[in-house]
């Protein structure tokens, strides 16, 4: 078996395993990034609707089960960034109160063991590596700075600009989304109309690919294996530190071995990788002498929301600009039923009857050039029986089991409200589930207890002093935003540790 050496393996290019690697180039290690996939190709399907949506052209061909035994394609997309090559460019910090502990409907959200303060100066270092754009202060919920956004916010089109006056006409606060995009004099965006769910033809979208991993290719001790899927990962003979990790690649297994290995796949890939490397003295999995691993896993609460106005036209090109978060802590007299509101990005009619096949394409295109298209997000609680599992030969169960959907479902009847008194007398929703797993997150979760967590608050695995898991699998709890800037801030903050504790 061919064997590769290294003084750090980081398996995964995306958010997590890509700022690792941003914090240990130039430490004197030796660098091996594994990735399962390969460069996304630039190519005229990357914008068209039909071939990403309607054919699935880049989503992974595996399947995945639920507990019932249906079979599905997972929205899971293994290219060189992960999925921030199909995100849609928001880039929130969490705010102080989603590190403490709450609840919902009777249920716990747990603490986790880092701050807000711990973070705070690793989102700053974020949002300079993604060049994030946005307002300070104009956020009601914003936690506190130590210095504005590095770049002015993308600018409403008139659309947008209308629905942002009517919102405050209401009393509510919209604000500029934070969004990582390339945007303005000497930018590379064009506002093409296929932002979100899209990967950007013009390396406008500022993912971990375009953001991170090209500028580090250029570093000499950083090395990129790609179409290289790491299967497990090899224990020692006492199962206390990992050895190696098994790759297959082309039909061949390799071995690559290194002291200190960093796993960031992705929160339910990790979690799988875990739990296939099961041994003797781990016969539940590896990291997982407490038994969370696969366990508490969460997706956020996602439901579309189509303002839909007969006599009105939507022509906006980018419409990610806008958010509320005037529920973040609540409706008046129900504080449980809270989350925010974001654009979603430009709707076409392909992407309805990839959701509705049934669905007329006149009927499709006509709802999507007189709609405006919105996301609510809630807070999912864990639970330790929403779950990955393996099964025999190799086949992938996941069984989720979200938490708060009541009161998710109050919130979104709520904005359903304010979109009517907004100007939109119909307003459609549809609910995004397990299936596009785009915000997974839990399944490694982090704690000060080793035995009710995995890893510690630098996300270092408490049954493996050289493993770190450095992806959304590490959260104790969802929060109601989108979890990349906090992926990038935790692993920036690990990748930081590494260098001064590991790296030669």
């Amino acid at each position: 078996m061919q064997s590769i050496k290294a003084d750090v393996i980081i398996i995964g290019t995306g958010v997590g395993g890509s700022a690792v690697a941003h914090q240990l180039a130039g430490s004197g290690a030796r660098i091996l990034m594994l990735e399962r996939g390969d460069f996304l190709a630039n190519e005229p399907q990357n914008s068209d609707a039909e071939s990403v949506f309607a054919q699935a052209r880049y989503k992974t061909t595996d399947l995945w089960q639920d507990p019932a035994g249906r079979t599905y394609r997972p929205g899971q997309y293994y290219y060189v960034g992960g999925h921030t090559k199909f995100y849609g460019t928001a880039m929130f910090r969490f705010r102080e109160s989603d590190f403490n502990e709450t609840e919902m409907d009777h249920a716990a959200s747990p603490a986790w063991p880092v701050s807000y303060a711990d973070l705070e100066p690793y989102y700053a270092a974020a949002e300079n590596l993604y060049g994030v754009r946005g307002d300070q202060g104009t956020d009601p919920t914003e936690p506190p700075r130590s210095a504005p956004f590095p770049h002015p916010a993308i600018p409403h089109e008139p659309v947008i600009k209308t629905l942002s006056g009517r919102l405050r006409d209401l009393g509510l606060t919209p604000f500029p989304m934070p969004a990582a995009v390339d945007y303005g004099e000497g930018g590379n965006c064009r506002r093409c109309g296929t932002c979100d769910a899209f990967a950007c033809r013009f390396d406008a979208k500022g993912d971990a690919d375009v953001r991170i991993m090209r500028p580090l290719l250029d570093h000499p001790d950083i090395r990129l294996e790609r179409n290289a899927k790491v299967t497990r990962l090899i224990a020692d003979r006492d199962g206390r530190r990992i050895v190696a990790a098994e790759i297959l690649r082309d039909g061949e297994t390799l071995r690559a071995e290194a002291p200190l290995f960093v796993l960031s796949a992705g929160a339910i890939n990790s979690a799988l990788i875990l739990l296939r490397s099961a041994c003797e003295p781990m016969p539940d999995g590896l990291a997982n002498s407490s038994g969370v691993v696969g366990r508490y896993l969460m997706n956020h609460h996602l439901t579309g929301l189509m303002g839909v106005n007969p006599l009105a036209v939507n022509d906006t090109k980018f419409p990610k600009t806008l958010s509320v978060n005037d529920f973040y802590h609540g409706l008046p007299g129900d504080p449980d039923a809270r989350g925010n509101m974001q654009m979603l990005g430009n709707i076409q009619g392909a992407m309805i009857r990839a959701t509705y096949p049934a669905m007329p394409r006149l009927a499709a295109n006509w709802l999507a050039r007189h709609s405006v298209d919105v996301l609510a997000m809630s807070e999912d609680l864990p639970d330790a029986c929403s779950r990955v599992r393996m099964l025999a030969g190799d086949r992938v169960e996941v069984d989720y089991r979200p938490g708060g959907t009541a009161a998710h479902d109050r919130f979104v009847t709520h904005l359903r409200r304010v979109l009517r008194r907004a100007g939109f007398p119909l307003v459609l929703r549809h609910g995004f589930g397990i299936e596009a797993p785009s915000h997974q997150c839990g399944t490694v979760r982090m704690g000060d207890d080793p035995a009710s967590s995995a890893l510690d608050s630098l996300c270092r695995a408490h049954d493996h002093p050289n493993l770190h898991v450095v992806d959304a699998g590490f959260f104790p709890s969802s929060a109601a935003l989108n979890p990349a800037l906090t992926i990038a801030a935790q692993a920036l903050r690990v990748g930081a540790h590494l260098r001064d504790t590991h790296a030669a």
